[in-house]
């Protein structure tokens, strides 16, 4: 059955409203002299909705491939800068400060895609407010946090020069539990029990692997002096503290300070840290004098200039794309998860060292693997927990959707 509703909008003109077919409707103009005009609408608050949904999935979709992507550069391009930074000292190289100073000085071959791919005004949909910080304020993130990563290279340096491989990737992973303490302070995290049990399985994934060193490498081990040893566990513990305020306090920085995530911002972040740790670096590398010794330690290299040149340039390129996917793992989703990506690493360097160094594989380091695989599948489901509340949320909330829900039920 039709209704008709008339409503008065002036002495001239008056307007009719039919409601007939639910699919559209007739709007009645008439006017004083008498002409009707009819006009038929089509309701379209069923497609609004389902067209947010769309591409509300649509987003869902490509942010968590944006996080696969980084996640990758992660795992494989960490995992191949350590390895290779071992294989630096293990052919011949002495100088800590260079080893420190491949892991922040490549910045530079970033500059051309910084100034050419850089969009104009583009903001992420992580942005915050639109007020900027002072010139000042800026200066000082950067200089300290530069300062902060200068030094827990100089320490990864000293405790990779020290340590066995899977003893300095062992306790590299406290740098999860490090991350969860500082994120508790500065980053208000809020732990479940999928979050408790990833770090309980990658913790133990990694602790596997101290059976592993003493089993078998126990001659190498032997080799390393008592003091030695020391050295090389408290720079790693405290490189491995470093780096997770580090992961935190980029995160609080986003969020409280910048109060937006654009790719400028995320790169400006990046560069200016890393030109203050290099420039830090650069002053220990002469003021230690180890500068001296760089061109004997190039002739000396067992494998010959040219894979010295090439060592340090690749250790270098792929430390920068490193730290890009770490940058983006904190943007798109958390510091923590960002260091559970890293610590996943833990057990996945033994496996590269059996492919690259020909070492034997034990089935302690499978298991190993396996625990941290499941570490990462519970953390990340716990993410997809979260994502589905926060969409449930934001459908709730959504201005247009509930006028949409409205608009179907008048």
């Amino acid at each position: 059955m039709e209704e008709a509703q008339e409503v008065q909008h002036s002495p001239e003109t008056c307007f009719t409203i039919h409601m007939g077919d639910p699919q559209e409707v007739h709007l009645s103009k008439i006017e004083s002299n008498g002409v009707k005009e009819t006009h038929f609408l089509e309701d379209n608050s069923f497609h609004g909705p389902m067209n947010e949904s769309t591409m509300s999935r649509k987003r869902m979709y490509y942010r968590w491939f944006r996080i696969a992507i980084h996640s990758a550069l992660v795992l494989v391009c960490g995992s191949a800068a350590l390895l290779l930074g071992r294989l630096y000292y293990e052919k011949g190289g002495k100088s800590k400060w260079m080893g420190t100073l491949v892991q922040l000085g490549g910045f530079p071959i970033l500059l051309p895609y910084y100034f050419i791919s850089a969009p104009k005004n583009l903001a992420t949909n992580n942005s915050i407010h639109p007020n900027q910080p002072s010139a000042s304020m800026l200066a000082f993130v950067y200089v300290s946090i530069g300062l902060l990563l200068a030094l827990g290279c100089y320490l990864y340096s000293v405790g990779l020069w020290y340590l066995p491989v899977s003893t300095y990737s062992l306790i590299c992973s406290s740098q999860l539990a490090f991350n969860a303490f500082f994120s508790y302070f500065l980053n208000s995290l809020k732990f479940t029990p999928y979050i408790v049990n990833s770090l309980v399985l990658l913790t133990i994934s990694s602790t596997l692997l101290v059976f592993q060193n003493e089993s078998s490498d126990d001659s190498q081990s032997s080799q390393i002096s008592k003091k030695k040893y020391v050295i090389g566990f408290i720079c790693t513990v405290a490189a491995s503290a470093g780096y997770g305020l580090w992961l935190s306090l980029t995160q609080l920085v986003f969020k409280k300070v910048i109060k937006k995530e654009t790719f400028k911002v995320v790169m400006d972040m990046m560069i200016y840290t890393f030109l203050v740790g290099t420039c830090a670096i650069i002053v220990g590398l002469f003021a230690s004098g180890e500068w001296k010794g760089l061109k004997n330690e190039m002739n000396e290299y067992e494998t010959g200039k040219a894979s010295y040149v090439l060592n340090l340039t690749f250790t270098a390129i792929l430390w920068q794309l490193f730290t890009i996917g770490c940058l983006g793992l904190i943007r798109e989703v958390s510091s923590l998860f960002c260091n559970a990506i890293t610590v996943l690493r833990v057990p996945l360097v033994p496996m590269l060292a059996v492919i690259i160094f020909h070492d034997k594989m034990h089935g302690i380091k499978v298991i190993s693997m396996m625990l941290a695989i499941w570490g990462i599948i519970s953390y990340l489901y716990q993410q997809y927990i979260d994502d589905t509340k926060s969409k449930t949320i934001n459908t709730s909330h959504d201005p247009k959707a509930s006028a949409s829900v409205d608009g179907v039920h008048k």
